[in-house]
């Protein structure tokens, strides 16, 4: 593959929801140009963007794959992401590297809801869009209805720029309104336009020529004038209105038989922005001042991580975009966020899994490098001499949650590095180890997402994982003032064990724990009370109702009685444990939970359904808004009823629903479900025995 600067580079994220045919479009745009012989089949397992197993194995897109294609002295880098609304981290990296995006509308089924997830993304990094509505050969294809979908969602304009030459089995071909010509197949040859189509052609030709005439004043005064521009001012005026988001162009195709495929590269080369025409960069210096970034060559080094895979035979790669300066081969470079210097072996372009060895890479392309130490997805590569950190998108919250464990004991010693890893792979998956439950925790964005990480971890990392259903990490506390006493007496001839202490026990709501020594006159000397202190911590980490931390409590030791000869440190401990057990069964004991902020997006039709569930969960409704037609419900629910939240979700709006969920606060649990909860304990603890 030839060197390219940053002109003749165009970075483009394909999206949609999933089935839309994205796969398939990278296969035909690779193999129209000549770069690939024949066209794989995604059910075959046979697509370049798709090589992972377990993409071969489930027939779906997992990950973000790279397809650069070169066509009329151009690179184009596809993006090829995820549809399924688990893996949306994944379409945000991408995103994050873009100049552009094009959004694939299934001529069926419209616009669902990966289209939207992911439009609302592209929103949010401002990038220009196209809209294909593809498989325009399908059964029960219908344009008009696909478009008027994507317009009912959309508040931006749009824009056809070609119209179907016929539909379902009869479609052939596009009509270009830019050149007023047809194109037959794959669309290599332009040919007049059929008289039927002619009128149609006409109308929307003229929306098409006023929406370019907006672009610049010197064109609106000559269409003004005239009525009419010229095929290249049409061109020179639609770049501008769709990199300023004024429009929204629309295309057809049919990417599995290759139909329309050469035009919609036109376009691509034609009208979406290279690295020089797209969003400003801002990198931050050392001390925190904001320099903006010109992506070219002679600009400093700027490199962003978007994504790390780890492979037993090759290693780690680390793919990055230059958005500005150079990188070259065999060089150093500095890692501005972790502050380690990297070599660099070996530079190379990837394609798929295939990766195609370069020199240089300019400011806008992406390449793909083995073996780095230290850098992780998020980092920025630098020069020393100019440091410089690059932003890093925000990730939707976990909405999913697993409890993980070892399947042998030689698994346990690697779960922790394993999953390190994985976090640092997928920047929506997450772990941590949970002190209310004892439990590892592994939180990604849905059932799919998690399995395809445990099977990651088997595959790549040769870590035998097990998942459960998580506990949900309680904690207890007391809501009254208590006192109580303990003596602790010992005697087995010999050294006895002597302690008695006296405590309060009261709530402390502004804190974890509070400890205060209140002894007066020396009954007991202050030497034990750490003793007692470490008594005490140690059942709040255990638990007294129902085996949860403690948490908000004010002890204070008002009095007690030692020994001369038998009061040991241990006695006391013994003491101070037992007289907090006692206090704290009569402070009128509760259980606290964590309560979710939970935001649900669903169709209205659905609204119903969702709140009569959320009814069941206990939950508090804060409020109901609507946005771009769908319902909007903001409620607190109680977490040990969203555990499973996205799979009941997905079942009760036919996958139309989608929420976002973020910890708010702790509230204490009604008590016929902290009966239920002490009872489960209370049965562990008998299975324990």
């Amino acid at each position: 593959m030839k060197e390219y600067t940053t002109e003749s580079i165009r970075n483009v994220a394909i999206v949609s929801h999933g089935g839309a045919g994205k796969t398939m479009m990278t296969e035909a745009f690779l193999f129209h140009t000549g770069a690939t012989t024949r066209m794989g089949k995604v059910e075959e397992g046979t697509t370049v963007s798709d090589f992972d197993e377990e993409e071969i194995r489930r027939a779906i897109s997992l990950y973000t794959s790279v397809i650069p294609v070169e066509y009329k002295n151009v690179k184009v880098n596809f993006l090829d992401t995820p549809g399924y609304t688990d893996f949306v981290g994944e379409v945000i990296s991408a995103l994050r590297v873009a100049d552009s995006a094009i959004v694939l509308v299934d001529s069926v089924a419209g616009v669902e809801v990966g289209t939207e997830v992911a439009w609302n993304y592209i929103d949010e990094f401002k990038l220009p869009r196209f809209v294909v509505i593809n498989k325009m050969d399908r059964e029960n294809a219908n344009y008009r209805k696909a478009l008027s979908s994507v317009e009912e969602f959309s508040t931006t304009r749009l824009l056809p720029v070609q119209l179907p030459w016929g539909e379902k089995q009869s479609f052939q071909g596009v009509i270009d309104l830019i050149t007023m010509k047809a194109y037959k197949g794959e669309g290599k040859t332009a040919e007049e336009i059929p008289a039927e189509y002619k009128d149609a052609a006409d109308e929307a030709r003229l929306t098409l020529v006023e929406a370019a005439a907006e672009g610049e004043d010197e064109l609106l005064e000559k269409y003004l004038e005239s009525g009419e521009l010229t095929a290249e001012e049409i061109q020179r005026g639609l770049c501008k209105v769709i990199r300023s988001g004024s429009f929204i162009p629309v295309f057809v195709s049919a990417a599995s038989s290759g139909t329309g495929i050469i035009p919609l590269l036109d376009a691509i080369v034609n009208l979406l922005p290279s690295p020089v025409d797209g969003r400003v960069e801002v990198g931050q210096t050392k001390n925190g001042q904001e320099e903006e970034l010109t992506p070219s060559d002679s600009g400093p080094l700027a490199a962003y991580v978007w994504k790390t895979t780890a492979d037993p035979f090759v290693g780690k790669q680390t793919m990055f975009r230059v958005f500005s300066g150079t990188i070259n081969s065999d060089t150093r470079v500095w890692n501005s966020k972790r502050e380690v210097e990297e070599r660099l072996g070996t530079i190379a372009v990837p394609r798929g899994k295939e990766t195609i060895p370069v020199k240089t890479l300019h400011a806008g392309d992406i390449g793909v490098v083995p073996k780095l130490g230290e850098t992780v997805t998020g980092d920025t590569l630098t020069d020393r001499n100019h440091p410089l950190i690059l932003s890093v998108p925000t990730y939707p919250n976990a909405l999913y949650q697993v409890a993980v464990f070892p399947k042998t004991q030689a698994d346990s010693t690697k779960i922790s590095s394993t999953l390190t890893r994985l976090a640092e792979e997928d920047m929506t998956l997450s772990w941590h180890n949970e002190p209310a439950t004892l439990q590892t925790i592994l939180q990604g964005m849905g059932d799919q997402h998690i399995d395809v990480a445990i099977r990651r971890a088997e595959t790549k990392f040769q870590v035998g994982l097990t998942i459960a259903e998580p506990k949900v990490p309680y904690q207890e506390t007391i809501t009254k003032k208590a006192t109580a006493m303990y003596r602790h007496k010992k005697q087995t001839g010999g050294a006895g064990q002597f302690g008695e202490v006296h405590l309060r026990l009261e709530p402390y709501p502004d804190g974890e724990f509070n400890y205060t020594w209140e002894v007066f006159g020396g009954a007991i000397s202050q030497s034990y009370s750490a003793s007692i202190q470490k008594g005490i911590q140690g059942v709040m980490r255990e638990g007294v109702l129902a085996g949860f931390p403690v948490r908000g409590v004010h002890v204070a030791i008002t009095d007690g009685k030692e020994h001369p000869v038998d009061s040991k440190p241990i006695a006391f401990e013994i003491a101070g444990r037992e007289a907090f057990k006692l206090a704290f069964k009569d402070a009128n004991p509760v259980l606290y939970e964590p309560i979710m902020k939970v935001q649900i997006t669903v169709p209205e039709a659905n609204m119903g359904d969702v709140l009569g569930d959320l009814n069941t969960r206990r939950a508090r409704v804060l409020g109901m808004d609507t946005d771009k037609g769908r319902s909007v419900v903001t409620a607190m629910v109680p977490l040990a009823e969203m555990l499973r939240y996205t799979t009941q979700l997905r079942s009760l709006t036919g996958g139309r629903g989608i929420f976002t969920m973020e910890f708010d606060s702790y509230e204490i649990v009604p008590p016929h479900i902290t009966a239920e909860i002490v009872a489960a304990r209370q049965k562990e603890l008998q299975k324990e025995e």
